[in-house]
């Protein structure tokens, strides 16, 4: 047998107020003076000066603002790094991500892309990525999308919504800074939380599941468990802990898989533009049948936390609008074979995936 030789962040800082070390840290890294570091900043950071000010540029640095209503496209990852070849005569000494999942996922992409010739498009899948990705930094801003860990982007492309998964994909550096979570809608702190939660039950009730996945999602579920559903931790606590959370959530399917919730999120996401996190928890709230504890739990968190989801996003939708969701979500082959098993598309029919999507 062959085990696949999975990728790690090979640095990681911890702390609060780490983030001042990145000046520090890329000072070590720098090219010199016409090789810039390019800083992705979520765009609701713009008028934050606690964050922004804290970004020393040099040289032909630039901090570009990503706007977060939608999640990245193909098209806009091309376009971002046509960007940036046009503009500099060198290749730019790192690509720095501060921001959520979104932001993380398009310092991820355009790295990759720097190196690797043609569109975006062609290389959303499992390890169609040739060559290494130029330096690139994660710096979450909230958690529990695990993306400052995983070895994929999730992009929306012409015909489908998949990520580039590949082994150049993971960063080389990340600073885990609580600190940064402070003004985190509860909303989004709710359903960015829950996205590490189910990636947590999806993978401990996966065919995929193994000693090491196993090992990082049952301490990720634990804190889940005691952030949501506790009332013992303070603040800065909770926000230290969901950010642990996150990264060990992000290492549980690191060596394993995610499943239906994720599948079925990815539908949403390409057809009506549902955000990942949200769109996980619409979806989870209606697995029952087979993720039972998981959704019990799920429950619980959402009334605690007066929670209210979005009702009827499939209200009126037409056939082949289900159909192209369905396809969307059947795609992802991993995913099934991890929730169900190697006979899934015997058990998971079109019909079936259409009478879950239509409780939605």
């Amino acid at each position: 047998m062959i085990y696949k030789n999975y990728p790690m962040v090979s640095r990681v800082v911890f702390g609060r107020g780490s983030f001042n070390q990145l000046d520090e840290i890329l000072a070590l890294k720098r090219n010199g003076r016409n090789a810039p570091f390019i800083f992705y900043v979520d765009d609701v950071f713009k008028d934050k000066h606690w964050l922004i000010s804290r970004i020393t540029l040099s040289y032909k640095d630039k901090i570009i603002y990503i706007p977060t209503k939608e999640e990245p496209k193909t098209s806009q990852i091309d376009q971002l790094v046509e960007d940036i070849i046009l503009k500099n005569s060198e290749l730019p000494s790192g690509i720095i991500g501060i921001g959520g999942g979104i932001v993380m996922d398009v310092a991820k992409a355009v790295a990759l892309m720097l190196t690797n010739k043609g569109e975006s498009k062609d290389y959303q899948g499992w390890d169609l990525i040739k060559h290494a990705a130029i330096y690139h930094v994660g710096i979450p801003t909230i958690s529990g999308t695990g993306a400052e860990v995983s070895r994929t982007t999730i992009l929306t492309g012409p015909e489908r919504k998949l990520g580039i998964n590949s082994d150049y994909t993971p960063f080389d550096q990340v600073i885990l800074d609580p600190e940064l979570t402070k003004d985190v809608p509860k909303d989004q702190w709710f359903y960015t939380g829950m996205d590490c939660f189910v990636h947590c039950v999806e993978s401990l009730n996966g065919t995929y599941l193994n000693a090491f996945s196993q090992s990082y999602g049952e301490k990720a579920f634990e804190l889940c468990k005691e952030i949501f559903l506790g009332d013992t931790l303070s603040t800065e606590e909770a926000q230290d802990q969901l950010m642990m959370a996150s990264w060990h959530g992000g290492m549980s399917i690191a060596y394993s898989q995610v499943g239906i919730a994720h599948a079925m999120s990815y539908g949403l996401g390409y057809l009506l533009g549902v955000k990942h996190g949200l769109g996980n928890c619409i979806v989870f709230d209606h697995l029952e049948d087979y993720y039972p504890d998981g959704v019990a739990l799920f429950k619980q968190m959402k009334a605690k936390h007066n929670i209210k989801l979005p009702q009827g996003v499939c209200a009126n939708l037409e056939d082949y609008q289900f159909n192209k969701m369905i396809d969307v979500a059947f795609s992802l082959e991993p995913l099934w074979e991890n929730a169900i098993g190697k006979d899934w598309k015997s058990i998971m029919t079109r019909e079936k995936l259409l009478e879950l999507y239509k409780k939605m």
